[in-house]
C-alpha cells in the first residue's frame, strides 16, 4: 500500500520540471540565432565595404549608394569614403539586428581599399 501513495503524490513532477527547462531552452536558442544575425552582419559589412571602394575607385562620391545597394533590404548601412592618394578606403558600418528584446548590439564595422582608376577619371596615370 505505501508503494501507491508515494506514486500518486509524484503525479505531474516531470511536467514541472519541463516548465522550468523551457526558459532555458528559448535563450540557448535565441543566442544560437544571434550569433547568426552577427555573423551574417559581419559578412554583408563586408561586402558593402568592397562594393563601395569599388565605385568610389571609378566615380569619387558614389560609394554610399554602392554599399546600399549591396547589402540585403533588412539591414541599415552606412559608408564612409575616404581619399588615401592613389587609393580609396571605404569603411561599412552595418547595424546589427536584435532577435533579443530591448538588447541592442551595435554595428558591424569593414573597411577596404582599392586603388583609384586614373583612367575614369580622365586624369593620366602617374
Amino acid at each position: 500500500m505505501p508503494y501507491r501513495r508515494e506514486r500518486c503524490r509524484d503525479r505531474g513532477q516531470v511536467a514541472i520540471e519541463y516548465l522550468g527547462f523551457v526558459p532555458i531552452l528559448l535563450l540557448v536558442g535565441m543566442a544560437g540565432l544571434q550569433i547568426g544575425v552577427v555573423a551574417y552582419a559581419a559578412e554583408q559589412a563586408g561586402t558593402a565595404a568592397r562594393a563601395g571602394a569599388r565605385a568610389a575607385s571609378l566615380q569619387p562620391g558614389s560609394a554610399q549608394q554602392a554599399c546600399s545597394e549591396a547589402v540585403s533590404g533588412g539591414l541599415d548601412v552606412h559608408c564612409e569614403e575616404a581619399p588615401q592618394g592613389d587609393s580609396v578606403e571605404v569603411t561599412a558600418n552595418v547595424r546589427i539586428p536584435s532577435i533579443v528584446p530591448f538588447w541592442k548590439f551595435g554595428t558591424a564595422q569593414k573597411t577596404a581599399t582599392m586603388p583609384l582608376d586614373h583612367k575614369a577619371q580622365g586624369a593620366p596615370a602617374p
